[in-house]
């Protein structure tokens, strides 16, 4: 099968005094898994620092866009953990758009861009290949930042159908749409990225091909909401607070949460420019240790009010709080009739609990699967190598056992195993050629 070309993506429109409330908002450095005790009985190292090696550099240029999974950042910015290991002047810079995040980091903190970021798992493999850059830039995966949390959300407009994790009532739908010349629109955040891949699996589990029979567009998180008000689509896939804002402005309502989709499915990954790691490994791990230790404090239930007023200010995400909250602890109300709300749901997203952190490269490969099925990745790619070449799963482990983080709470493989999915397909990363051969609605 040939390769495909480059595709034309769309793209669309203090520290060191913070240190000081370290110990009222991070109390521990060692483990603080909610599925677990507090994590008080794990001592923080008395010179976190020297676990890892003096940073050679003191700051670092990382990026965000406003989404509920981007907190791990934004936390360890406000807490004083960035300071903690040892560089003070980290700068947490919002970003307009998935593709503006790519520009950024393709440019570099030297070319006035960005050295790291909040970012969708897929797009630093497709930034390695130079699918969506100029030429290839090299990047890292250091952790993964969340696993669950985002939704596929609709429009009022079919409030009808009543949809649900089952897709197949969407094509009746959609045929009616081009039988009448027109074709549904769904959005997503970025062309090959999670959303994307949410969306095209739940769509081609119902037989819908997403390439033929609706139009996908891209559309940046924050400006969802308002797209869905003027009409731009009739559905959209995003990562939280967008969709409990979308149903608390009563604009419509969500059919499926990708914890449904995929039980604890990995989602944003914390990156930085692979040149950038290599030049400043101490610096690295001290990113990756600062960044651990908040995803432990964000998945505490008793911090995730504060989390919430924190990341809802107006620097970072610019929204109400309660638009946050009960999505955060569980909560889920769908704003359907007929579909009950749950309640302390264990499909929340998750920070830390269940090895939420850790960036297991099973997880990667599917990405990566999933991108050669749609064409966005050439077919003929060596998947494990590529994998291998990108996530640092190694330098995750040497931050997690630096502050503290307990064996058992270390996965000892990069695989999480089989995994299946709603429609009750498996994905066997030891088979990903099985696994692609076996789906009916492709590109290639």
């Amino acid at each position: 099968m040939s390769k495909i070309s480059r595709r034309n993506f769309l793209v669309t429109a203090g520290a060191t005094t913070a240190a000081t409330l370290l110990i009222h908002g991070c109390s521990s450095g060692g483990s603080s898994s909610t599925s677990s005790s507090s994590g008080s009985s794990s001592s923080p190292s008395p010179s976190p620092v020297s676990e890892l090696g003096t940073p050679e550099v003191t700051t670092a240029k990382l990026g965000f866009i406003a989404l509920t999974d981007a907190a791990p950042l934004i936390i360890a910015k406000e807490k004083g953990l960035f300071a903690k290991y040892g560089m003070p002047d980290v700068e947490v810079a919002k970003q307009a758009s998935w593709a503006a995040t790519r520009d950024n980091l393709e440019l570099g903190s030297a070319g006035n861009g960005i050295d790291g970021a909040h970012i969708l798992s897929p797009i630093p493999y497709l930034m390695t290949l130079g699918k969506i850059t100029k030429q290839p830039v090299p990047m890292y995966i250091l952790a993964r930042l969340n696993t669950n949390g985002q939704a596929i959300s609709v429009s009022n407009e079919l409030a009808d159908l009543k949809l649900d994790v089952n897709s197949n009532k969407l094509k009746e739908a959609s045929a009616k749409a081009k039988a009448a010349g027109q074709q549904m629109k769904l959005a997503v955040t970025f062309p090959g990225g999670t959303h994307d891949l949410w969306m095209r699996y739940w769509l081609a589990a119902g037989g819908i091909d997403p390439n033929k029979d609706v139009s996908t567009i891209v559309v940046p998180p924050p400006q969802m909401v308002a797209n869905m008000k003027v009409g731009t689509m009739q559905a959209f896939c995003v990562g939280e607070p967008w969709n409990a804002q979308l149903v608390n402005q009563k604009l419509g309502y969500t059919a499926i949460t990708t914890g449904e989709f995929w039980k604890d499915h990995p989602e944003k990954a914390f990156t930085v420019r692979a040149d950038w790691a290599d030049k400043y490994p101490n610096a690295t791990k001290a990113l990756t240790a600062a960044v651990l230790e908040a995803q432990q404090w964000c998945d505490k239930m008793e911090n995730k009010a504060e989390m919430c007023d924190i990341i809802a200010k107006r620097e970072w995400l610019k929204i109400k709080a309660e638009d946050i909250l009960e999505r955060a602890k569980g909560n889920f109300d769908f704003g359907v009739e007929g579909r009950p709300p749950l309640e302390n749901s264990p499909l929340r997203m998750k920070f830390w609990e269940d090895f939420a952190s850790y960036p297991y490269k099973s997880h990667d490969l599917w990405f990566v699967t999933e991108d050669m099925r749609w064409g966005y990745i050439p077919a003929d790619t060596d998947a494990k190598a590529l994998v291998d070449k990108v996530n640092r799963e190694d330098i995750w482990k040497e931050a997690a056992k630096a502050i503290g983080v307990p064996d058992a709470e270390i996965p000892t493989s990069t695989s999480r195993g089989v995994e299946t999915f709603f429609d009750g397909v498996k994905f066997d990363p030891e088979d990903p050629e099985a696994y692609l051969k076996s789906l009916k609605i492709k590109k290639i």
